[in-house]
C-alpha cells in the first residue's frame, strides 16, 4: 500500500533505494535471524554488518534525519523522513542507534555548549551507549510521581532511589534521568534532568530477565550517587519540561505496519505450501485474512499521521489510535502465528519453519509488553475518549 509520491519525493525514494541496495543488500538478511539460533553464527555476522551499515548512515547524516545540520543531522522534512524510514524498514535495515533520538535532541535544545561538544559527536558516531532512567516502581505511566531524590551538596547532587525497566543499562556508559530536587513542589515541578556515568560509585544495575529468556530491561539502584551540577540539563526543578523535548520527528510508526505486513506475507506463504487438507486450514485462512485487513488499517493510520505532520499539525488522538491499534495488532498477529504453525511454532528456532523467517514462539513471548510500553492501551483509549471524542474523564 503506497500513496503516489510527488516528483521530488520519487527522486528521493530512488536515491534511498539505491543507497540501501549498494550498502545493505537483500531485504531478507535481518529477517532470517528469526529462524536461526544464536549458535548458527548468523548473529555475529549480522551484528558486524549492522555496525558497518550504521556508520554508512552516519556518513550521510541519515542516522539523524530530523537533527539540524549544525549538529550533524540531515535536517530533513517530515515527508523525507517518512520515505527514508519506509524504505529502510522495507529492506529490514537498521535505522538508528539506541536512545539517540531521545537524549540527542534534549542536549541539543537545552544543553550548554560544553555539554553539546562532549556528548553529541560520540553519540552520532556510536562510541557511547545511553540508557533512560525515567520509570520507577511507583511511577510508570504516571511518570511525574517519581520519587528518586537528588539533593544539592555543593557542586554535586546526591542521588538516592531506584529506576526500573531501564533498557540497556547493563551495556550503557551514560544515563539520562529525571530526579526530584524539590519534594515540596507540585509533582510536575521540582524535577531536574541529569546526565551521569554508569560507572558512578553507588550505582548498581540488576538484570530483569523476561519470559522469553531475554535480557533487555534492568533495575538501577542509587545509593548516595554523586552527580556534578554541571551535568544538569536545563534549569533546576524544570526537568519535566526538558524531558518533554521533541524535534519535528516523523511519528507515523510505519515500522510496525511494515513488520506486520511482512509477517502476514510469511504466514500466507506457509499456508500455501502446507499439504492440502491440513488440519484447521479453513479457519487459518480466515484468521490470516483478518490480520491482512488489520495490517492495511495500521498502514493507513501511519499515512494519516505523517499527513498531519506534513501540514504543520501535531498528531494527538491520531497518534494514540496508531499506537494502540498497532501494539494490539502485534499481539493478535503473534497469536495467529502460533495457531497457524501449531506444534512447529512452539519450538524456538524450529527446523520445521526454516526458510520462512519466522520464530512464532519468540514473537508470542516478546509482544506481551507491547500494550504497556510507551503508553498502555488504557492510557491511549483515555486520550482518544477525552481529546478525540470530547468525553468527560472517567
Amino acid at each position: 500500500m503506497r500513496f503516489t509520491d510527488t516528483p521530488e519525493l520519487a527522486i528521493w525514494r530512488g536515491e534511498v533505494r539505491s543507497f540501501i541496495q549498494q550498502h545493505w543488500g537483500a531485504a531478507h538478511d535481518r529477517d532470517e535471524l528469526a529462524s536461526h539460533g544464536p549458535r548458527s553464527g548468523r548473529y555475529a555476522e549480522i551484528g558486524a554488518k549492522t555496525r558497518t551499515w550504521l556508520d554508512k548512515l552516519a556518513e550521510r547524516r541519515w542516522i539523524a534525519p530530523a537533527w539540524p545540520e549544525e549538529y550533524g543531522g540531515a535536517g530533513m522534512s517530515v515527508l523525507e523522513q517518512f520515505v527514508l524510514s519506509q524504505e529502510l524498514h522495507e529492506a529490514g535495515a537498521p535505522t538508528s542507534r539506541p536512545m539517540m533520538n531521545l537524549v540527542g535532541p534534549t542536549i541539543m535544545l537545552h544543553g550548554t555548549e560544553e555539554q553539546k561538544a562532549e556528548h553529541l559527536p560520540p553519540l552520532l558516531r556510536g562510541e557511547v551507549q545511553w540508557c533512560q532512567g525515567f520509570s520507577e516502581p511507583g511511577a510508570g505511566s504516571d511518570l511525574a510521581s517519581l520519587q528518586t531524590r537528588a539533593v544539592r551538596d555543593g557542586d554535586d547532587y546526591v542521588v538516592n532511589g531506584q529506576k526500573i525497566w531501564t533498557s540497556g543499562a547493563h551495556t550503557a556508559q551514560w544515563m539520562f534521568m529525571m530526579a526530584r530536587t524539590d519534594p515540596s513542589a507540585p509533582k510536575h515541578r521540582g524535577i531536574s534532568y541529569l546526565l551521569l556515568p554508569m560507572n558512578s560509585p553507588g550505582l548498581t544495575v540488576r538484570p530483569l530477565i523476561n519470559m522469553a529468556d531475554g535480557h533487555a530491561f534492568n533495575e538501577v539502584f542509587f545509593e548516595d550517587v554523586r552527580v556534578p551540577v554541571k551535568n544538569r540539563i536545563g534549569e533546576e526543578n524544570r526537568g519535566w519540561y526538558v524531558g518533554a523535548t521533541t524535534l519535528d520527528f516523523e511519528r507515523s510508526n510505519i515500522s510496525r505496519a511494515i513488520h506486520s505486513r511482512k509477517s502476514v506475507a510469511k504466514l500466507a506463504r506457509y499456508l500455501r505450501e502446507r499439504p492440502a487438507g491440513a488440519a484447521g486450514a479453513q479457519a487459518h485462512r480466515m484468521e490470516v485474512a483478518d490480520r491482512a485487513v488489520e495490517t492495511g488499517v495500521c498502514e493507513l493510520l501511519s499515512y494519516v499521521i505523517v499527513t498531519i505532520q506534513a501540514r504543520g499539525g501535531v498528531p494527538n488522538k491520531e497518534a494514540s489510535m496508531c499506537k494502540m491499534f498497532g501494539s494490539e495488532l502485534s499481539q493478535r498477529l503473534a497469536r495467529t502465528e502460533m495457531q497457524v504453525t501449531g506444534m512447529a511454532g512452539q519450538v524456538r528456532y524450529s527446523p520445521y519453519l526454516e526458510g520462512y523467517g519466522m520464530d512464532p514462539a519468540m514473537a508470542y513471548l516478546s509482544v506481551v509488553p507491547a500494550t504497556i510500553a510507551a503508553g498502555s492501551s488504557e492510557v491511549q483509549r483515555n486520550i482518544i475518549a477525552t481529546r478525540g471524542l470530547g468525553l468527560p474523564r472517567g
